[in-house]
């Protein structure tokens, strides 16, 4: 009874990632496509992450702006607006092949500030050990499952260098639910279970802030920055599936 058991929720959790493959890869390679038809609100997010990001370089023991990581990049657009802007570096990490095409040329302009593009799903990634200053990750931890959550944030650790950090940039939902978005194979969490999530992968939120001036009617957007418990050097190896 384990066994099967176990292979049912294997499979729902594979039908949670292919349904979600497949919504994406039916929506456009534009700014527009990638912000859900809501591409007018491109600038407000790109301001209110500047201002997250430039305070955090403000703080005691602030990380370096050598290398960036930007995850669930699609085609590059806070690669392209935010990061390059502020790091010598970036990669991406994208599962959608046909966004990664887009962005080449997309980002084009900004040269060989594109590093390394990985072309997978996050649930997959297991970053260098102890290359990035800043990983970000931004409306894209909806699609991965709790579990999928906390192993990515573990391996993450080892991709951080001395005072890097994890910036996490969601939607929120305003009461203590999960919501399940079955169109495009998702979930929004509340704060708290975000919270809970950092936790357990050993993380601690430093600074938290919510996005301002976006439309009534959107889910609550809030940016967190993560630092690990520990000391980063102890976490070495990537975990599995």
């Amino acid at each position: 009874m384990a066994d099967t058991e176990d292979q049912q929720t294997d499979e729902a959790s594979d039908d949670f990632y292919t349904d979600a493959a497949n919504y994406w890869s039916k929506v456009p390679a534009t700014e527009d496509g990638m912000l859900g038809g809501f591409g007018f609100i491109s600038k407000t997010d790109i301001g209110g992450s500047e201002t997250f990001l430039s305070s955090i370089f403000k703080l005691k023991n602030p990380p370096g702006r050598k290398h960036a990581l930007d995850c669930g990049s699609g085609i590059g657009r806070i690669s392209k607006y935010l990061l390059t802007v502020h790091f010598d570096h970036v990669d991406l990490v994208e599962q959608n092949s046909e966004f990664l095409d887009i962005a080449r040329t997309y980002l084009e302009d900004r040269g060989k500030k594109i590093g390394e593009v990985f072309a997978m799903g996050l649930q997959e990634f297991c970053p260098d050990a102890r290359k990035y200053d800043i990983i970000w990750c931004q409306w894209v931890l909806g699609h991965l499952k709790d579990d999928d959550f906390v192993r990515f944030f573990n391996n993450c650790r080892t991709g951080l260098k001395e005072n890097g950090m994890i910036v996490v940039k969601e939607n929120t939902t305003s009461s203590n639910n999960v919501e399940v978005d079955t169109v495009d194979s998702s979930v929004t969490r509340p704060i708290d279970k975000l919270r809970q999530l950092f936790d357990q992968a050993g993380l601690i939120s430093i600074k938290e802030q919510q996005q301002s001036k976006l439309p009534q009617g959107l889910y609550p957007v809030h940016m967190f920055a993560l630092r690990p418990k520990g000391t980063v050097k102890n976490f070495q190896k990537c975990i599995r599936q």
